[in-house]
C-alpha cells in the first residue's frame, strides 16, 4: 500500500487527478485508467522519432534489397543471416552492400553475434566494447 499513497501525493501535487478525473482524491477501491489519459509533453515527446528496431532474417543473397530499404528508412535492423552463412561468397557480398549502405546513410553496420549482424541509421553508432560483469 505505501507505493499507491506516494503515487496519490504525486500525482495531487501535479494536478493529474483533478484534470483527469475531476477530484484530487480517488475512493478506496477505484481505479484511474491510465491509458485513457493524454498529457501535453506527450506528443512532443516523439517527435523526430522515426526509426524502429527490426528483426530480419535473411534467407538468400536477394532478400538483402528489403533489408536495405529499412536502413534507408532510418531503422535499426538486426539482421539474422544463419540460412547463408555457410556460403561464404553470399556473406562476403552481403558484408560489402551492408557497408556501402551504411556509407550512404552515415550509419554503422558490426557483427553483434556468431550468425547476427546491426545495422544503425545516422546518429547511431555501434559499441564494439562488449559490457562484461565485474567481479
Amino acid at each position: 500500500m505505501p507505493p499507491v499513497a506516494g503515487l496519490a501525493s504525486m500525482m495531487k501535487k501535479s494536478g493529474i487527478l483533478r484534470r483527469h478525473h475531476g477530484s484530487d482524491t480517488l475512493e478506496e477501491g477505484t481505479f484511474l485508467d491510465l491509458g485513457a489519459m493524454s498529457f501535453e509533453d506527450e506528443a512532443g515527446a516523439l517527435v523526430g522519432n522515426k526509426g524502429t528496431v527490426r528483426l530480419a532474417e535473411i534467407v538468400r543473397f536477394e532478400d538483402l534489397h528489403q533489408i536495405s530499404k529499412l536502413a534507408y528508412q532510418g531503422d535499426i535492423v538486426l539482421l539474422d543471416y544463419t540460412s547463408i552463412a555457410n556460403d561464404q561468397i553470399a556473406v562476403k557480398r552481403m558484408s560489402i552492400d551492408l557497408k556501402n549502405v551504411t556509407k550512404d546513410t552515415g550509419g554503422d553496420v558490426a557483427g553483434i553475434a556468431k550468425n547476427l549482424i546491426a545495422i544503425t541509421p545516422a546518429g547511431i553508432r555501434i559499441d564494439r566494447n562488449k559490457i562484461r560483469p565485474s567481479f
